[in-house]
C-alpha cells in the first residue's frame, strides 16, 4: 500500500534483491499467533494433491481453484519464485501464522465474488503477522496507514486499533481492493495501486494514453518505483508456489476448510487477561486473535465482539456465567495537574509507578501531561460501571521529560520540554502514504 513512504515489515523482509523473501530477522521475530498454530495447523502436506481433493476439506485448494488474476511471467516473477522456494522453511512459517485467519479471508473473498488469490496479499504486506507496524505507522494484516484506515471507518483511539483487527480490517481491504478495481479494470493495476497510491497510477496510465502506449501493467511497470515495480511480481510468485508447492519443495501446512474462530458478544468492559482465562486459552493465543485491543482492558459495551475457537467460546460463555465477580479491574483518570507525577499517582491508586507505565505506555524518565487520560485501577465503587463511551472516543494521551527537583529555593523554575505526542494518540497523518488521493 503506498511503500513509496513506508517499508513495512514483510516488505523489509521481502526486498527487490533480497536472495530469500523474508530475512533471518523476520523469521525469528515473534508471533502471538505461535501459540494458536499447534491448534490450527494439520501435519504437512508431503506431496503434491489434485485440487478436487483439496475443495472441501483444505484451505490451499480452494485458493488454487478461485485463482483469476491474469498471470505474470517475466524475470521479476522468476527471480522472486527462486528467492522464495529457496527458503521453504520462511514460507512454512508464515503459512502458520495465516492459519488462523486465512479461511476468513478466503470465505469474504468468495462472498464478493474476488480472485481468492488475494488472500495471499498478507505474505507480502505483514508477513501474516497482525502486530506488523510499518515506520510510516502502517498497521495490521493488511497495512493500513491512519488515514486510510479511518477512510474505511477502521476506528482507531486509546484504546483499540481496528486497522489490526481480523474481521475490521479485512473487510476493508476487500473493500478498498474492489474501489481500486472498478477504478482501472484490472487486478494488477489495482494492487499496483494498493500498493502507491491510486493517484500515482493514475497519473502513469493518463501519461501512456497520451503517447499512445498501453496501459497495462507490465507496460507501466518502468515508470513505477521499484518496490510497486515488484509487488505484483511477488504476489505472482506466492501464487505458483501455493499452485504447486511439490514443484518447488515446499510444504504448506494443511489448513481445515473450516471456521477456526467464532465471534463473541461481550456485555460489559472486561480485562484480556480475565477473557482469556474464561476462555481457558493463553494470553498469547487470545492476543493473536484479538490483536485490535491495546490495552489490559477490553472497552465499548456490545458493539464490541471478542474471537476465540468455537471450543474456548463455549467454554468463555459457561466459565462467564459462574464468574460472579467484576470483570474489569481498570477505570480512566484525567490528569488535571501538569506536576502529576507517575509516584504519585501510582499511590493514589494503590499500585506501582511500573504498573502505570506499562498499562499506559509511558516511556522512562517521562510522565503525562495536563489534559491527557490514562488508564488506572479501580479503587473504589464509585467506579464500577464501564469507562464511557465518549471517553473511548476522545480520550489522548501525551507525554514531557519528567521535572528535575529543585535544588534551592532561588534556583530559576526549570522549564518543561515540549510535550511529546503518546503512541496512544490518534492525530492525522499529515505524510500519509495516501494524501495524493
Amino acid at each position: 500500500m503506498h511503500d513509496m513512504i513506508r517499508k513495512t515489515v514483510a516488505t523489509a523482509a521481502l526486498a527487490l534483491l533480497a536472495t530469500s523473501p523474508l530475512t533471518h530477522a523476520m523469521d525469528n521475530a515473534p508471533s502471538p499467533a505461535t501459540a494458536l498454530n499447534a491448534r490450527a495447523v494439520a501435519p504437512l502436506a508431503s506431496g503434491p494433491t489434485k485440487a478436487d481433493e483439496y475443495k472441501e476439506t483444505d484451505v490451499w485448494g480452494r485458493i488454487r481453484s478461485g485463482y483469476a488474476i491474469p498471470d505474470l511471467d517475466n524475470s521479476l516473477v522468476s527471480r522472486h519464485t527462486q528467492a522464495y522456494s529457496a527458503r521453504p522453511d520462511s514460507l512454512k512459517r508464515i503459512s502458520g501464522r495465516a492459519s488462523p485467519y486465512l479461511f476468513h479471508i478466503v470465505q469474504e473473498l468468495e462472498k464478493r465474488g474476488m480472485p481468492t488469490e488475494l488472500a495471499l496479499l498478507p505474505v507480502i504486506e505483514s508477513a501474516f503477522n497482525p502486530q506488523a507496524l510499518s515506520t510510516a505507522d502502517a498497521a495490521g494484516l493488511w497495512q493500513f496507514v491512519p488515514g486510510t484506515g479511518k477512510d474505511y471507518d477502521l476506528k482507531q483511539n486509546m484504546f483499540k486499533d481496528e486497522r489490526r483487527g481480523v474481521l475490521a480490517s479485512t473487510d476493508a481491504a476487500l473493500t478498498y481492493l474492489q474501489r481500486l478495481y472498478t477504478m482501472f479494470g484490472d487486478w494488477q493495476l489495482a494492487l499496483a495501486a494498493y500498493n502507491w497510491g491510486e493517484g500515482n497510477v493514475q497519473r502513469i496510465v493518463k501519461k501512456n494514453q497520451a503517447l499512445g502506449k498501453p496501459t497495462d501493467f507490465e507496460s507501466l511497470a518502468e515508470l513505477m518505483p521499484p518496490e510497486t515495480r515488484n509487488y505484483v511480481p511477488k504476489l505472482q510468485a506466492v501464487k505458483n508456489i501455493v499452485a504447486n508447492p511439490a514443484q518447488y519443495n515446499v510444504a504448506l501446512p494443511a489448513i481445515d476448510n473450516q471456521p477456526y474462530f467464532t465471534a463473541v458478544d461481550k456485555t460489559s468492559d472486561i480485562d484480556v487477561a480475565v477473557a482469556a482465562q474464561l476462555a481457558e486459552m493463553s494470553l498469547d493465543e487470545f492476543k493473536a486473535l484479538n490483536p485490535q485491543f491495546k490495552k489490559p482492558v477490553i472497552t465499548g459495551g456490545e458493539k464490541t465482539k471478542i474471537l476465540l475457537p468455537k471450543a474456548n467460546a463455549e467454554k468463555f460463555q459457561l466459565n462467564l456465567a459462574q464468574w460472579g465477580r467484576e470483570l474489569s479491574t481498570w477505570t480512566t483518570h484525567k490528569i488535571t495537574s501538569a506536576r502529576t507525577s507517575i509516584a504519585a499517582l501510582a499511590s493514589k491508586f494503590g499500585t506501582t509507578p511500573e504498573v502505570i507505565r506499562q498499562a499506559n505506555n509511558i516511556p522512562a524518565k517521562s510522565t503525562v501531561t495536563a489534559g491527557s487520560t490514562i488508564l488506572v485501577p479501580k479503587v473504589s465503587a464509585s467506579n464500577a460501571g464501564d469507562i464511557a463511551e465518549n471517553i473511548i472516543d476522545n480520550a489522548v494521551v501525551a507525554f514531557e521529560a519528567e521535572r528535575s527537583p529543585r535544588v534551592k529555593a532561588s534556583t530559576s523554575r526549570y522549564k518543561a520540554k515540549a510535550a511529546t505526542p503518546s503512541k496512544n494518540r490518534i492525530a492525522r497523518n499529515t505524510s500519509s502514504k495516501r494524501k495524493q488521493r
